[in-house]
């Protein structure tokens, strides 16, 4: 599919970062995605779709375009990164073209080694910075921030490590992670610099992010955590929007 471009592109604007998790899919969002398609500048916005996360899964992608569809937007593309079908000059084409770049969600370490191995992090920066507006979903959302966890070994908590996502949203999250009591956050601010702040963005919930860091809760409660002296503790709960 080709994508023209449909707008002068200006500032960098808000990311919104959506946590998923919620059985009743993307039902909580119409509202939040519908504002931001009205940010985007455009009526009917052209969406490209990233899918590393899910090695650019075709079923994922249907159900994401269709829902995108719903709440207002044009043309809606995969943009093909991740297996057979990958093809980066293609999907670069298709990801400048569009109004907005929706991140979907997977797994948040595979997309990054995907996006790394194409090399196509800083392309997206550089898109924000001008304009684009993003706009990212569970692990889709945490790739958008600065930093994730992984561990060398699963079951040896001493190997865990931090590894760079993309740095669009400059802020550090998790999503849908009040179940296990946000584990995973907390063991990435343990090995964040101390004043470190996370934020664990609870299952239906969003968190939209301006470009100099200011954050603002949709929908949910956004728990707020951070790290002190080698711990992380809850500094406030979340409030709601």
């Amino acid at each position: 599919m080709t994508i023209t471009r449909t707008k002068h592109r200006g500032a960098a604007k808000p990311i919104c970062l959506l946590a998923g998790g919620r059985r009743d899919g993307h039902g909580p969002y119409r509202e939040v995605i519908a504002a931001a398609f009205a940010a985007s500048g455009s009526r009917k916005p052209v969406v490209a779709c990233i899918g590393a996360a899910n090695n650019d899964d075709p079923d994922f992608f249907d159900w994401t375009s269709t829902f995108l569809g719903t709440v207002g937007a044009g043309k809606v593309a995969l943009a093909p990164l991740a297996g057979h079908h990958a093809h980066v000059e293609s999907a670069r084409r298709m990801i400048s073209a569009a109004d907005v770049v929706f991140v979907a969600g997977g797994d948040v370490e595979a997309g990054i080694r995907i996006l790394d191995a194409v090399g196509i992090s800083d392309f997206l920066g550089d898109l924000h910075a001008r304009g684009t507006l993003f706009i990212g979903i569970s692990a889709g959302a945490i790739m958008l921030a600065q930093r994730w966890v992984r561990w060398r070994d699963p079951d040896d908590d001493s190997t865990a490590e931090l590894f760079d996502c993309m740095g669009i949203a400059p802020v550090v999250c998790d999503t849908h992670g009040e179940g296990d009591d946000w584990i995973e956050l907390k063991t990435l601010l343990r090995l964040c610099p101390k004043g470190q702040t996370g934020y664990g963005i609870r299952a239906g919930g969003a968190l939209r992010v301006a470009p100099d860091g200011t954050v603002t809760p949709l929908c949910e409660p956004v728990d707020v955590f951070t790290q002190e002296g080698g711990k992380s503790s809850v500094v406030k709960p979340g409030k709601n929007c």
